[in-house]
């Protein structure tokens, strides 16, 4: 413990210069230099405009990349201009789930050659210093680059290709005479910084105290342990006196978990009634319906530990609670947080953390993260999103949209790639739970039309002067898929907003499963097992009267060697439970019979599936299991065929588990 102390005492006398606690602490220059400073992110920030750059489809449709047409601001011979900026700025995010090996290259301040050129894959992939980790990376289908990219009067990015795909560039603008020195490659002390970042990027997750703390200031710790029981509160931190919070530990993660989300997280700053920080705790910590899930550098779970390190100053007082209004048994906590006597600055926002939940979404209308006025800035989402229609998961085509200061000034691509990431429901990419120490999907399930993600706005934090406005639409267009959003908004504010925000009541909050689940064997279903010898297995699509299917095909010859031909898949249920077990299949003249088995013992009656003619059957029962909560093996066995038919064939569509009260 001492040891892992003066190394953390070791790094912050690295990642920050001398300054005297309480005194107002002098702004890193733009560039680089703003990642060194963690304890700076509730400082207002002095960008008059922070804005993006990005090739969503400016008719409504949901062309922002597929085709190129919006993937350009204008073209200049056989280049591309990406993004024409007027300085003082910089650029402190690129991201693209589409990276190519077409040269990109960067004009500042109106030069005629390139100062950077490079390829776009180069951009990412750790290959071209500076350009490397922490600070560039990919996973979970999206590339990105955090390295901030800083010019006095301008920088244009062009693309030295015929084509580019989908792109986002996000920067800030700052006032006529705002000290900002333009990017170098060469920049004196860059290296050392890099190498400071990935100290930072490394340390454990459940300790970054000396990272957030002033400098200078001396770090202390509050505990706090008991019994929290429904109706019930656990105070975990109070004080009479300016300070700020550095970062709250609680565990057992389990504690928090559940899909009631009964257990509540609150904060209140400088004695207002109203909460700062009012979300079900585990939301707050990035869980995925319930689960622990999300493991960022600033907030999520580790080691059984929910953790957050984000400054919270206060100016005279500050109390934080766990609340319990669920009717769940008590559960023992053990809570620490961390803080020092620094009092807020007057430069300073007070943090806080905004739930909201629309179940289903307004049919036309995005959801919000949050709506608010006066000035700070925004510096996380974690958001959950479940369809109504299992096996569909459309909803994520949607785009964020900012808009700070009354203008529109962010438009995104998919929801996805707002997190970073891309392609969702695509093998390798954004198919399962990742995290990063920015952005992660926290969940994909196709058959629960569930996924989630959480981002963290750092550098680039959605900074704003009058108000902001973060939604995120559901579907490709106009918002017409319902669905049911949760979400957790984290930002700054000078000044406490102008309408409180409300936790709605328990009743409200509790995760709604799906009854009726499709799981899609021709797509990524698990196989948990076919027949040792004799089958083989083909993924097919066919379409009948104009419409198309995609299936697993089977065809089997003879026997296995423990009896009849066999076929089974890993499906994964919410809820423990009965369930009754049907088919969507194709039917034909090589169709064989099949039927549902569960530990060797039939759990319906064969089912040919012979005809004639090719045809495509609706659902079709074949039987009733009870199954656990998670994963559960449906088993089918193919029993020979019909005397017509001339094959033992399986084309299974899909399968479908209804939940039987």
């Amino acid at each position: 413990m001492l040891a892992r102390a003066a190394l953390a005492a070791a790094a912050v006398s690295m990642l920050t210069a001398s300054v005297a606690v309480g005194a107002p602490a002098p702004a890193p220059a733009v560039g680089v230099a703003e990642w060194t400073r963690l304890d700076l992110l509730p400082r207002l920030r002095d960008a008059v405009k922070v804005a993006s750059v990005s090739s969503y489809d400016r008719t409504g449709g949901n062309d922002d990349g597929f085709s190129g047409r919006h993937s350009f601001v204008r073209k200049e011979g056989d280049a591309l201009v990406l993004a024409d900026l007027k300085g003082p700025g910089c650029v402190y995010r690129i991201w693209t789930p589409t990276p190519t090996d077409d040269p990109f290259e960067f004009y500042f301040d109106g030069e005629a050659q390139p100062r950077l050129r490079l390829t776009f894959r180069q951009l990412f992939d750790g290959t071209r210093p500076p350009f490397v980790a922490p600070l560039s990376g990919y996973g979970a289908g999206g590339f990105w680059a955090y390295l901030p990219l800083p010019y006095r009067q301008s920088l244009k990015v062009i693309a030295r290709a015929p084509r580019i795909q989908f792109y986002q560039i996000n920067y800030a603008t700052y006032a006529d005479g705002h000290p900002v020195e333009t990017f170098r490659p060469d920049l004196p002390g860059l290296q050392p910084t890099m190498e400071q970042l990935g100290r930072l990027f490394a340390a454990p997750k459940t300790d970054l105290s000396a990272f957030v703390a002033p400098p200078g200031a001396a770090v202390r710790t509050t505990r706090a342990a008991g019994s929290l029981a429904p109706g019930k509160s656990l105070s975990l931190f109070k004080s009479s006196r300016g300070g700020r919070v550095l970062g709250i530990r609680i565990r057992p993660a389990s504690a928090l978990a559940g899909k009631d989300r009964a257990v509540v997280l609150r904060a209140f700053w400088d004695g207002d009634p109203n909460p700062a920080i009012s979300a079900p705790a585990g939301d707050f910590f990035a869980f995925s319906w319930g689960d622990p899930a999300g493991r960022s550098l600033l907030l999520g779970t580790e080691e059984d530990t929910c953790y957050v390190w984000m400054p919270m100053p206060f100016d005279r007082s500050a109390r934080i609670e766990l609340m319990s209004d669920g009717a769940k048994a008590p559960v023992e906590i053990q809570a620490e947080v961390f803080h020092t006597n620094v009092p807020r600055r007057e430069d300073e926002g007070r943090f806080y953390a905004v739930w909201r939940r629309e179940n289903p979404t307004r049919d036309g209308q995005p959801f919000t993260f949050v709506d608010t006025r006066g000035r700070g800035h925004i510096v996380g989402v974690a958001l959950q999103s479940q369809g109504m229609v299992s096996g569909l998961t459309p909803f994520f085509e949607g785009d964020d949209q900012a808009t700070l200061d009354s203008e529109l000034t962010i438009h995104g691509t998919g929801s996805e790639d707002f997190f970073n990431g891309g392609w969702y429901d695509v093998p390798g990419r954004w198919e399962t739970r990742l995290s990063f120490p920015l952005s992660g999907c926290l969940d994909y399930k196709k058959h629960l039309a569930r996924t989630g993600a959480y981002r963290l706005f750092l550098t680039d934090a959605y900074a704003f002067r009058n108000s902001a406005r973060l939604v995120i639409e559901h579907g490709p267009e106009k918002n017409a898929v319902p669905t049911d959003y949760a979400g957790v908004a984290y930002l700054y504010l000078k000044d406490p907003p102008p309408q409180p925000w409300e936790l709605p009541p328990p009743a409200q909050r509790v995760v709604k499963d799906l009854d009726k689940l499709v799981f899609v064997p021709g797509w990524t279903v698990p196989i948990h097992s076919f027949s040792f010898q004799g089958v083989t297995l083909t993924k097919k699509t066919e379409r009948l009267g104009g419409r198309e299917a995609r299936y697993l095909s089977a065809r089997a010859e003879g026997s296995d060697i423990f009896g009849d031909h066999s076929l089974s898949f890993l499906c994964e249920v919410p809820l423990a439970g009965r369930y009754r077990v049907s088919v969507e299949t194709m039917r034909g003249p090589d169709q064989g019979r099949i039927q549902l088995f569960q530990n060797e013992k039939a759990m319906g009656e064969p089912l040919d599936l012979y005809e004639p003619a090719r045809s495509r059957s609706a659902f079709q029962p074949v039987g009733t299991l009870d199954l656990r909560e998670g994963g559960n093996p449906v088993f089918f066995k193919l029993m020979g065929k019909n005397a017509a038919a001339s094959g033992i064939g399986f084309d299974l569509i899909s399968i479908q588990l209804e939940r039987i009260p």
